[in-house]
C-alpha cells in the first residue's frame, strides 16, 4: 500500500480533508480570480458593456466544452480511487487512460463541430449584430485551443484523486496565474481586445496540459496514462460515461440555463442585463467554484473508504463536508450580497450597468446557502459511485425547475405589485423591471426547491446504504 493510499484509509479524517481540500479551494479560488481578471480588462475597454455582453454570449460554448471535462474527468477520477482502494490498480490505471483517449477524440470533434456551427449557435445564444464580431473572435480562438482546455481540466481530477492536492492545486495555479499576466498583454498593450482574452486563455490552458501530461506519465504518480490501454473497452467507457454523466447534465444545462437567462434578459432588460449576467456569473463562481474545492478534497476519502469498506470514514467525511458546505455558502453569500455594488463595481465602471448588476445580485444569490446544501450532496452521490441518483438531481435542479421558471415566473410576475416595487431601483434601466426582477427570482427558487430534494434524497441513502 503507497502511503497516499494508506492516508485515505487510516489518517485523521479533519486534517485529511483540509490537506487535500485546502490546496483545491486555493486553486479555485485562483481560479475565481482569473475569471474575473478577463471579465474585469474587457469591462474597462471602449464599449465595454457590449464586449461583456459578447463574453456572456460565449459563455454556453465555454461550459459546453466544460461537460466533456466532467462526463470525461471527473467520470473517471471516482471509479479511479474505488478501484484503488479495493486494490486494483491495473483496473484503475485502465480507466485513467480510458478517460484520456476519450478527452482527446471528443476534444478533436468539438473543435471541428463548433467551428462549423458558430454563427447560427451564437445568434441562437442572444447575439446581436452590434455584439456577434467580439463574440465570433472570441469564441474562435477558445475553441481552437478546445484540445488544450480537454486535458488540462479533464486529466486533473485524477491527480487529486490519488491524494496529490497540491500538484492538482499547481494545475490550475500554473494556468491561473499566467493568463492573469499575459491578459493585460495582449487585450491592452498588444490592443488584441477580446481576441486577447481569449488567446491568454487557451495559452495558459497548454502550459497546464502540460503540466498534467507530465505528472501522469512520470514515476511520482501512484497510477500512470499506459499505451498498452489506449484502445478502450467498452464496458470501462460506458462505467466512466455513467458515472460521469450527472456532472455533465450539470455542466450541460448550465448551457441551456445561461442561453434561456441570456433570451429572457435580451425580452425584459435589453444588453445591459446580458452584461450583468457575465458579472454575475464571475460572482456566483467565487462562491461555486471554493465550494466545489471543498468537495473534490472530500471526492478522494469518500470514494476510496467507499471501495474498502470503511463505512464509519465514510459517514464522518460526508457530514463535516456538509457543514462546511452550509457554513461557507452562508457567509460568502452574505457578503457579496451585502457589498454588492463594491464587488461588481470591480467589473465595470459604467453608471448603469453597475446600478442594474448591484440590484440583480441580491435576487440571484437570495438561495446560496441552499445551494451549499445541494452540492454537497449532490457530488457525495458521485464520489459513492451512485451515477443514476446524481444525474436525476442534476436534471431535477437545472431542467426540471430552473428552465421552466425562467420562462414561468415572468409571465406570472410582470406587473405583479410586489414585483413592480422590488424592481423599482432599475425602472429606468429595463424594458421590463418586473419582468427582469422575475427572470433573476428564477435562481433562488429554484436553489431552494432542489436542494431541498437532494439533501432528503440523500439522507434516506445514508440511512440506507451507510449505517
Amino acid at each position: 500500500m503507497t502511503s497516499k493510499e494508506n492516508q485515505l484509509g487510516h489518517e485523521k479524517i479533519t486534517k485529511l480533508l483540509f490537506s487535500l481540500a485546502i490546496p483545491a479551494i486555493i486553486a479555485q479560488l485562483v481560479n475565481v480570480l482569473y475569471n474575473m481578471v478577463d471579465r474585469i480588462y474587457i469591462g474597462q475597454m471602449t464599449n465595454g458593456t457590449l464586449a461583456m455582453s459578447a463574453l456572456s454570449i460565449t459563455l454556453p460554448i465555454v461550459t459546453f466544452i466544460t461537460a466533456f471535462n466532467e462526463l470525461l474527468g471527473v467520470g473517471g477520477a471516482p471509479l479511479c480511487a474505488i478501484r484503488m482502494g479495493e486494490g486494483k490498480k491495473d483496473e484503475a490505471e485502465r480507466i485513467l487512460t480510458t478517460s484520456f483517449v476519450l478527452l482527446i477524440f471528443t476534444g478533436i470533434c468539438l473543435m471541428i463541430g463548433l467551428l462549423f456551427f458558430k454563427k447560427p449557435l451564437l445568434f441562437l445564444f442572444g447575439a446581436t449584430d452590434q455584439s456577434y464580431p467580439y463574440a465570433s473572435t472570441y469564441m474562435t480562438i477558445y475553441v481552437l485551443g478546445t484540445l488544450f482546455v480537454q486535458i488540462s481540466m479533464g486529466m486533473n481530477p485524477f491527480i487529486n484523486t490519488q491524494g496529490f492536492a497540491k500538484k492538482g492545486m499547481t494545475t490550475v495555479l500554473i494556468g491561473a496565474i499566467l493568463n492573469i499576466l499575459l491578459d493585460p498583454l495582449f487585450i491592452f498593450i498588444f490592443d488584441l481586445g477580446v481576441a486577447g482574452a481569449a488567446l491568454a486563455t487557451i495559452i495558459s490552458q497548454g502550459v497546464s496540459c502540460v503540466w498534467v501530461l507530465k505528472f501522469l506519465f512520470g514515476k511520482e504518480s501512484t497510477i500512470k496514462i499506459r499505451k498498452e490501454y489506449f484502445l478502450p473497452k467498452l464496458k470501462i467507457c460506458l462505467a466512466i460515461i455513467a458515472l460521469g454523466s450527472s456532472p455533465f447534465v450539470m455542466s450541460l444545462t448550465d448551457s441551456l440555463v445561461q442561453i434561456s437567462f441570456n433570451k429572457q434578459l435580451l425580452i425584459y432588460g435589453g444588453t445591459t442585463a446580458i452584461a450583468t449576467m457575465s458579472i454575475l456569473a464571475s460572482l456566483w463562481q467565487f462562491i461555486f467554484l471554493p465550494l466545489s474545492g471543498l468537495c473534490q478534497g472530500a471526492q478522494p476519502i469518500l470514494s476510496y473508504n467507499y471501495g474498502a469498506g470503511n463505512l464509519d470514514r465514510v459517514r464522518y467525511t460526508f457530514k463535516l463536508v456538509f457543514r462546511c458546505c452550509l457554513i461557507f455558502a452562508l457567509i460568502a453569500g452574505s457578503i457579496v450580497m451585502i457589498f454588492s455594488p463594491r464587488f461588481v463595481g470591480i467589473f465595470t465602471s459604467d453608471e448603469s450597468t453597475l446600478q442594474f448588476a448591484s440590484w440583480a445580485t441580491r435576487i440571484y444569490l437570495f438561495g446560496t446557502v441552499m445551494f451549499g446544501a445541494q452540492l454537497a450532496s449532490q457530488q457525495s452521490f458521485m464520489a459513492l459511485g451512485q451515477a443514476k441518483i446524481s444525474l436525476l438531481m442534476a436534471i431535477n435542479r437545472k431542467v426540471v425547475l430552473l428552465v421552466p421558471l425562467l420562462y414561468l415566473l415572468p409571465r406570472v410576475l410582470e406587473g405583479n405589485v410586489l414585483a413592480i416595487s422590488l424592481s423599482l431601483p432599475v425602472s429606468s434601466l429595463a424594458i421590463s423591471p418586473s419582468g427582469a426582477f422575475a427572470v433573476f427570482l428564477a435562481e433562488p427558487v429554484s436553489d431552494i426547491i432542489s436542494a431541498s430534494i437532494t439533501t432528503w434524497m440523500f439522507r434516506r441513502f445514508y440511512h440506507k446504504e451507510l449505517v
